[in-house]
């Protein structure tokens, strides 16, 4: 079950002018599932994207970032879940590139507008006439309303649709911003084993974009993990349709731009906290913050060493207080010259640590009542510096075993 986190409210996810939505039921995952999404965009929108570092980046992640690099126009996407064309070679390839023919014509655009995208079991081939053959239904569902639709279609082993609008005003403008993510597994910083996309009916210059993206990208989906593994399908696409009436966001000192990143961030981060709520088999939702590090970096570095830790999220499963196991994370992050004397730590509302020992006033009741909290806070005091850095995870349950054990079967 995700740690509360609710199935979204159609009625509270805006539509963003410039962008519409269709979805079908394909058969690539299972059947009588919606799995397949498709993307209408407005002529002239600003797109941008992150993609994984994985080595063996899928097949639609590299056609994606050829089309990026070829074509400023993107006018669609199309997104299918169930495979994730992942190792599957030239044919992969040519898959991916098909797809993306078949929905240009539909929508009567040159294929290198279009960017696809794929999410699921690796090293199967995509079974791409299924997919094709649900496009005309995706076409015939398309409309500015179905961001929640679209949202369950992408979903894997997901078991909450993740979507989330804000908006902000300028100059008399009602600015919207509205997102949709997929992700439970195979999940940690430099993006997880998720899909997200955000749309924007702000006018921004496209190389702008792509800057805020990553942006966006480093304090929101960086930031989020479950299992420590990085997918080979990770993709960030945010889209300005620049539908609004308003002037094109050209430089990040105008004020519009200010509001636009901070409403990006703020669904971005709902998002990537939604995937870490609903990583496979949470129980339990914790934030790490890591403060007074000698920089930013090293306090990202600490906070992924604690949250990555199968010691430290089998603890939080079980509610309980093992505090040399934080002890043990702290110290695997390798941190040059870290006087041990300084660190502090708190868990919740206890400190637990200080002065790099267990806290004088601390008692095992005190940690165990916060362990067995659904939503856990854990403070890292580094006593070094003015940086810090907080981190979104899950704990490890009996479940996390089984959901994976059982993944194609």
């Amino acid at each position: 079950m995700p740690v509360n986190l609710l199935p979204p409210e159609p009625s509270a996810i805006r539509a963003v002018s410039g962008i519409e939505l269709g979805f079908a039921m394909a058969g690539i995952k299972r059947a009588g599932r919606r799995d397949v999404m498709l993307v209408s965009i407005v002529k002239g929108a600003s797109v941008a994207a992150v993609f994984t570092q994985n080595s063996f980046a899928a097949a639609p992640v590299q056609v994606c970032r050829e089309h990026l690099r070829l074509t400023p126009g993107i006018r669609a996407l199309v997104i299918n879940a169930g495979n994730a064309n992942c190792g599957t070679g030239p044919s992969g390839l040519r898959a991916a590139r098909l797809s993306c023919e078949k929905v240009a014509e539909l929508l009567g655009l040159a294929s290198n507008q279009v960017l696809p995208f794929s999410t699921g079991v690796i090293l199967e081939p995509l079974p791409v006439d299924r997919l094709i053959a649900a496009l005309p239904e995706c076409q015939a569902t398309l409309s500015a309303d179905h961001w929640c639709d679209a949202a369950s279609a992408i979903m894997t082993t997901d078991t909450v649709a993740k979507a989330h609008s804000t908006g902000f005003m300028h100059e008399g403008v009602d600015y919207v911003v509205t997102g949709i993510a997929k992700g439970v597994g195979m999940l940690q910083p430099n993006m997880a084993t998720m899909l997200a996309f955000i749309g924007t009916d702000a006018a921004v210059a496209p190389d702008l974009l792509q800057d805020l993206t990553k942006r966006v990208a480093d304090v929101s989906f960086n930031r989020v993990t479950v299992d420590g593994d990085t997918s080979t399908n990770d993709s960030f696409v945010v889209i300005a349709t620049g539908a609004k009436p308003g002037k094109l966001i050209t430089s990040e000192h105008e004020p519009a731009y200010l509001l636009l990143e901070a409403a990006l961030v703020a669904v971005a981060q709902r998002l990537a906290q939604a995937i870490a709520r609903d990583g496979e088999g949470a129980t339990k939702f914790i934030t790490v913050t890591v403060s007074r590090a000698a920089s930013e970096r090293e306090a990202l570095r600490v906070a992924k060493c604690i949250a990555h830790s199968p010691l430290v999220k089998t603890a939080f499963f079980a509610s309980d207080p093992n505090l040399g196991r934080l002890l043990m994370a702290i110290g695997n992050a390798g941190i040059d010259a870290l006087d041990v004397s300084q660190v502090g730590v708190t868990l919740g509302d206890v400190k637990v640590i200080e002065a790099g020992e267990r806290a004088f006033a601390y008692r095992e009741e005190d940690g165990a009542r916060v362990m067995k909290e659904a939503e856990i806070t854990v403070a890292v005091d580094l006593g070094r510096g003015a940086s810090e850095a907080t981190v979104w995870t899950c704990d490890f349950s009996y479940d996390y075993v089984k959901i994976n054990a059982e993944y194609r079967t």
